[in-house]
């Protein structure tokens, strides 16, 4: 897969739309669909994003954090200035608490840590690998939820202790459990389990630009028990 197609490629918005689920004078929380990118893409057919549409109703909202294409879930908003630099050095400290739920293929242990160096695969843009040589130091902690042994399905609970780029699904792809409908990573009936990545971003917590205090959002996924 050459960069030139990567760039060129064309990724259908979804036609379901984001929710608020907390606003105030400074920042928004919003729920991003699957199949929707954060921020527009290179092609000009990829314009429609969740940054666009929430700038329809609120044109000082930024970007401070993404979702994956395929990935559902919570994403902060800032719409000052001042919120976009607290709420970002918040990110780069790493003091924000990101939770993810995802089902996954086989039976996972009861909980655990995935400790996997990541790296841009060059030659398949715009996947990444586990590469010992020139990845980022990368950390992933999971816990089973529950298993489903007719359908041989876990649900886990994933918290990103950093933020590489594709770093769940290509971490749990790498101990045998990938995503369902996971089309990067998983192969075969996996990969078309689903008609989207089972990954959804339910839970952040941060302290809020202004006050300080802990702000908590939860959001369960599409998907489960």
């Amino acid at each position: 897969m050459s960069a030139l197609l990567d760039d060129l490629a064309i990724l259908p918005a979804s036609d379901q739309a984001y929710e608020i689920h907390y606003q105030d004078d400074v920042l928004l929380i919003v729920s991003k669909p699957s199949h929707l990118l954060t921020v527009p893409g290179r092609h000009p057919q990829n314009r429609d994003c969740l940054i666009s549409r929430v700038q329809r109703e609120f044109p000082s909202a930024q970007v401070v954090h993404r979702l994956d294409y395929d990935t559902s879930g919570l994403v902060v908003l800032p719409l000052t200035k001042k919120a976009l630099s607290e709420i970002s050095k918040q990110f780069q400290a790493r003091t924000v608490h990101k939770e993810y739920q995802a089902l996954v293929t086989g039976q996972v242990p009861l909980a655990g840590e995935i400790a996997l160096p990541i790296a841009a695969d060059l030659d398949n843009r715009p996947l990444y690998k586990v590469c010992q040589q020139s990845g980022k130091p990368s950390l992933t902690r999971y816990q089973r939820l529950h298993y489903d042994e007719e359908q041989d399905v876990s649900h886990v609970l994933l918290q990103p202790i950093t933020g590489r780029s594709h770093q769940l699904r290509l971490h749990l792809a790498a101990i045998g459990h990938p995503i369902l409908g996971d089309t990067l990573y998983a192969t075969g009936l996996v990969a078309q389990a689903a008609n989207r990545l089972m990954l959804h971003a339910w839970q952040i917590s941060f302290n809020h630009p202004l006050t300080a205090k802990l702000l908590k959002v939860a959001l369960p996924p599409p998907f489960g028990r």
